[in-house]
């Protein structure tokens, strides 16, 4: 049960089952299961009504033995310490899983940017940004977008930095944060780095199974940053959207969604709800809609044993952290629904990000292809080395992507030793 009301635990349930497959060593595991540094922060910001309100601000670090603690900045009303921690070991792995030379972090402040105006949101957002002072870094800790942040936020956050920092270093602080907009040193491309990567996945997923894409169905549950991307470019695939859930509710519409449509919806009215097309329907009969694929592209822990007996899919693909419990995945296992981790599904962003800052470090701009070509490089090679660690190790996809993960960082600790 431990593990299926914390996301933390979750996580560390993963690692001890991979660490068993790959035999690494008891201090490394522990090492590995437990932050470097969790930093909380108490900030006042003036509102526009002119009152003063204290917000929380979070930054974990989980590790940074393979290079700059990296990772999202969350702002939303239930960011809490275990989830962040989970967040952050998942970054770590991920960057180990795709040889990106990044550690691991998550932060972000309990708020609900819902209910801030443009203003309260930047003020917040540079207000949390000298909070953690030192703390972040182009070389020691990088932000970068994740639930209620965006590009725009990232900017705060770079103006903010660079302004605080020497003046004759200014200039090569832009790499404090990644996922900025590309008139502000961001890399083309980046917006759908996730979810082009996901998308790369499922098409050597369906090249090993045989599985023709052309005419399957898919319900996506979070229609934001990385479900609205994932659709648009699945329907060019032959992929069409029978299924659509958010924060507001879930719709249904078996001849499929225009995802472009809905996407501009969403954009413009900040949900799903109100959108003419399809028909409402609960949580429940979303979940048990039939479809070929489902991709939960919200939050974490939406699969529990109970969603996943209902399941009609032949495949999951994690477009978020963590969205199947151990308990649902146990129960997938058993109905041979295969699953795609997280930590290789949506890893496609953070691997562009490593782009980005290489281009600021190098004051360059790449073409978007070029930025393409790289990322779909990088995924179809760490899916190749995912397959084979399951072929070697007899296990599942999940547990063959950590125990890759783990092996590697496993290796730079053996070789660099704890110091002194």
């Amino acid at each position: 049960m431990a593990t299926e009301n914390s996301f933390f635990a979750m996580v560390q349930h993963h690692m001890d089952r991979a660490a068993k497959v790959v035999n690494i060593p008891d201090y490394v595991l522990q090492i590995l299961e437990e932050p470097k540094n969790e930093l909380i922060v108490h900030f006042p910001v003036e509102m526009d009504n002119g009152r003063m309100h204290l917000f929380k601000g979070y930054r974990i670090q989980h590790n940074n033995i393979l290079g700059p603690y990296k990772g999202g900045l969350r702002f939303h009303p239930e960011t809490n310490l275990d989830d962040l921690k989970a967040l952050a070991t998942i970054m770590t792995l991920k960057c180990a899983l795709m040889h990106i030379p990044f550690g691991g972090a998550k932060g972000g402040v309990k708020c609900d940017t819902l209910g801030l105006s443009r203003r309260e949101l930047e003020r917040v957002t540079r207000r949390f940004t000298h909070a953690l002072g030192n703390n972040i870094g182009p070389e020691y800790d990088i932000p970068a977008p994740d639930v209620g942040t965006d590009a725009r936020v990232m900017v705060w956050i770079m103006d903010t930095y660079m302004n605080t920092a020497g003046y004759s270093a200014k200039q090569m602080q832009s790499r404090v944060v990644t996922g900025k907009t590309v008139e502000c040193g961001g890399s083309h491309f980046r917006d759908r780095a996730t979810s082009q990567g996901l998308v790369h996945c499922l098409t050597q997923w369906a090249e090993d199974s045989r599985f023709d894409l052309e005419g399957k169905s898919v319900l996506i549950q979070g229609y934001g940053k990385v479900g609205a991307h994932a659709a648009t470019i699945l329907t060019k695939l032959g992929i069409s959207l029978v299924g659509v859930g958010d924060h507001s509710g879930y719709r249904l519409n078996s001849e499929g969604f225009n995802t472009h449509h809905l996407k501009d919806w969403v954009a413009e009215h900040g949900s799903i709800e109100g959108f003419d097309y399809g028909e409402n329907c609960s949580r429940e009969a979303f979940f048990a809609a039939k479809a070929d694929i489902l991709i939960p592209a919200a939050l974490h822990n939406q699969i529990r044993a109970e969603e996943a007996r209902n399941l009609r899919v032949q495949l999951v693909i994690e477009g978020a952290n963590g969205p199947v419990t151990t308990a649902g995945e146990a129960v997938c296992a058993e109905r041979d629904i295969q699953i795609i981790p997280d930590i290789l599904a949506n890893s496609g962003g953070v691997t562009v990000s490593y782009y980005e800052w290489l281009q600021n470090g190098r004051q360059e701009s790449w073409e978007s292809q070029v930025v393409q070509d790289k990322l779909e490089q990088a995924m179809t090679a760490a899916y190749r080395r995912v397959k084979q660690a399951m072929a070697k190790h007899s296990c599942d996809m999940r547990t063959a992507a950590y125990a890759l993960a783990i092996d590697r960082l496993n290796k730079v600790y053996e070789q660099r030793n704890i110091f002194p």
